[in-house]
């Protein structure tokens, strides 16, 4: 029997009577989406979309995977929830997995339900480490919808209270493209990280436990400091005895080419946090600490449904597919294919400023006149491409940048049918 949809129309009416409004969607005329499959998504009409937004990072391994669902739905079927006041196998099974995979000495975990709640337990291990209770963060970051989390945000659209957390100092980000000291990307001093220093010098009280950074500013706009930020960073934290934490919600688990973005800089946190596709839809977050850090947080503390036995089982059968199927190589060649397309198109459409990224989460910022954000055109060119069937993403703080964040099981014909249509689209700019 043919299964009946309730259509876009109709769960729109609904949305607007029962959801809360802050709630928002894509497209002025959304499709409903009913099923999934590795790289593709139907709607209820049964067109089928390439998706290259991947769910925000999230589907890595792809859509309904069956390697990972089967995992998952025979654990559901012996042991689906206990918390964490008893003892389960697949929690420290997870964790020992993460001590291997992550970089350095990050060994300890913990585990919670989302990369908000990841990065709020990160502050808080920081502060109890350090005994000091002020942060430094990034503009253009986006770390979660929890008080904290959303107070070291540095886009205001995200920052939706009128009261933030107090002692919080934000400094720049390494937007080359649009560097406010009129730099040529690669060729500074680093002068952002030099106001960092001048930040911690004059404008705090001297008691900074953290800075929270993600590798790449995924909702800021693909922004993707270059190949040395990190370590210049670290140098100057350090020497003001202020921790690191690296928030890689959106770049780990082989989105770039490396398991984790910062990877690529050479840089060991002294936390980690990381979600999204470490459950590939499972919900879960975690984050991760050193012998060191984590030996001061002995007080008694839970998150109900953190590292429950299903969510855990996900996030195995997540590294053992990354592993088995060499995820951070494949992202790393189609990231340089799909980024050679996108590249050929900028030398031939005026509206793209610029192509950033590393491996398969890359960026295209859409310009018009100087430099002027391509704001309405960025919604026409996302609505045109759906309408080909072909799911893209879009952030940056005016919102005119368009993000490829793909599953990794994208296929080769995938990305050359994208460029094809995109260059048909921006073509009509």
């Amino acid at each position: 029997m043919e299964k009946k949809y309730l259509g876009p129309n109709k769960i729109l009416d609904k949305k607007n009577e029962y959801l809360i409004p802050c709630s928002y969607h894509f497209y002025d005329k959304p499709p409903q989406l009913v099923r999934g499959e590795m790289q593709y998504l139907f709607d209820s009409e049964g067109k089928r979309y390439i998706d290259f937004f991947g769910g925000v990072s999230v589907m890595n391994c792809g859509h309904s995977n069956p390697d990972i669902l089967d995992r998952v739905i025979a654990q559901m079927k012996e042991l689906q929830h206990t918390t964490t006041i008893y003892l389960t196998e697949p929690i420290v099974r997870l964790a020992e997995r993460l001590s291997v995979v992550t970089p350095g000495n990050l060994k300890r975990s913990f585990f919670c339900g989302t990369g908000s709640e990841a990065n709020e337990g990160a502050l808080l291990c920081a502060k109890l480490y350090t005994g000091k209770n002020q942060f430094l963060a990034l503009n253009n970051g986006l770390h979660g919808r929890t008080h904290l989390a959303m107070s070291v945000t540095g886009i205001g659209m995200w920052r939706a209270m009128p009261d933030p957390v107090e002692d919080i100092n934000f400094v720049p980000s390494a937007y080359c493209y649009r560097c406010k000291y009129k730099n040529n990307c690669g060729e500074c001093g680093f002068e952002c990280v030099l106001d960092v220093e001048k930040s911690i010098k004059n404008c705090t009280a001297g008691s900074i436990s953290a800075m929270i950074a993600e590798t790449i500013q995924g909702n800021g706009g693909i922004i993707t400091p270059p190949k040395g930020y990190f370590k210049v960073l670290k140098e100057v934290l350090e020497r003001y005895g202020i921790l690191l934490i690296i928030d890689e919600v959106q770049t780990g688990f082989g989105r770039t080419g490396k398991m984790f973005a910062i990877e690529h800089y050479e840089v060991i946190p002294d936390i980690m946090t990381m979600a999204k596709a470490l459950g590939n839809g499972a919900p879960i977050g975690a984050y991760i600490t050193t012998d060191e850090i984590a030996r001061v947080n002995t007080s008694p503390s839970a998150s109900t449904l953190g590292g429950n036995p299903v969510s855990a089982t996900a996030g195995i059968a997540v590294l053992d597919y990354i592993e088995r199927n060499r995820l951070c190589e494949k992202a790393e060649h189609l990231g340089a294919k799909l980024r050679q397309g996108l590249l050929e198109l900028k030398e031939k459409h005026k509206i793209i400023g610029e192509v950033r990224g590393l491996g398969l989460m890359l960026g295209v910022e859409l310009v018009k006149g100087y430099m002027a954000p391509a704001i309405k055109e960025t919604d026409a060119i996302l609505e045109a491409l759906k309408d080909k069937g072909i799911l893209l993403g879009k952030n940056g703080v005016d919102r005119n940048v368009l993000a490829f964040q793909p599953p990794l099981v994208i296929g080769e014909e995938d990305i050359e049918v994208l460029i094809r249509e995109l260059d048909g689209v921006l073509g009509g700019f």
